[in-house]
């Protein structure tokens, strides 16, 4: 980088006091710097990444089969992470955006049911050969996403058989979160409360409770996803 700055992940977010979390955390601890923009609120998307060493778009309330402008323009930008090749992580609507993208289906469950607290997650075996994968990951969403076309299924749940994937060398798309920092959880079980009552849903106090059980391996689990995804800027 021209002067000796640090390299620059691009972060898309969807509401004026969203946060990037523990992923905005960790990519400042490796050596990023973060360029936020969001979409909803009229912010550009570049017309290249050649400025960044990728990109992170992140979750929302909103669905990625909205018709808002933003939703399907975003949607269309995700071609420019793909056509350079640049590392490109999908979180929860992120993933669901590039679903859509890649002509996948993004859409509820035939039975009604969420996912909204502490759920199960299995590695398919092209998983393991990456990673260790956490047991246990928190989720909130009402939709999940069909594998596109040439994606390889990296984790699988249950409820909703497509967890995490990754589509060519640099595409990763995860139907879970892995960003919220304590802080965050606690919003979100207060601001989400509505949705507990929900078929499959689990009530706050087990969000909370389950994360003094299982946070600390997702957050392991996380540290090294994002160093597969974006590495280390080299030093010096």
């Amino acid at each position: 980088m021209p002067g000796g700055a640090r390299p620059k992940i691009l972060v898309i977010l969807h509401q004026e006091h969203s946060s990037a979390g523990r992923v905005g955390h960790v990519l400042i601890e490796n050596g990023f710097d973060l360029d936020i923009r969001r979409p909803p609120l009229g912010d550009h998307l570049p017309e290249t990444l050649d400025g960044h060493a990728g990109a992170v778009v992140f979750g929302g309330p909103m669905s990625a089969n909205d018709h808002d402008e933003f939703v399907r323009r975003e949607t269309d930008w995700l071609a420019v992470p793909l056509r350079e090749n640049r590392p490109f992580l999908g979180i929860c609507l992120g993933a669901q955006m590039l679903v859509n993208h890649l002509g996948g289906k993004v859409e509820g469950h035939g039975e009604g049911l969420v996912e909204i607290g502490w759920y199960p997650i299995k590695a398919t075996e092209e998983g393991r050969k990456l990673m260790h994968w956490p047991e246990m990951v928190y989720q909130f969403h009402r939709e999940g996403f069909s594998l596109p076309g040439d994606a390889v299924l990296l984790a699988s749940s249950d409820t909703y058989p497509n967890q995490a994937f990754r589509y060519g060398d640099n595409a990763w798309g995860i139907q879970f979160h892995a960003e919220l920092t304590r802080v965050m959880m606690q919003r979100w079980v207060v601001r989400g409360a509505e949705r507990f009552v929900l078929p499959g849903a689990q009530p706050g106090r087990d969000h909370l409770g389950g994360r003094l059980i299982w946070d600390m391996h997702l957050k392991r689990w996380l540290d090294e996803f994002l160093i597969k995804i974006f590495g280390e800027p080299a030093q010096g």
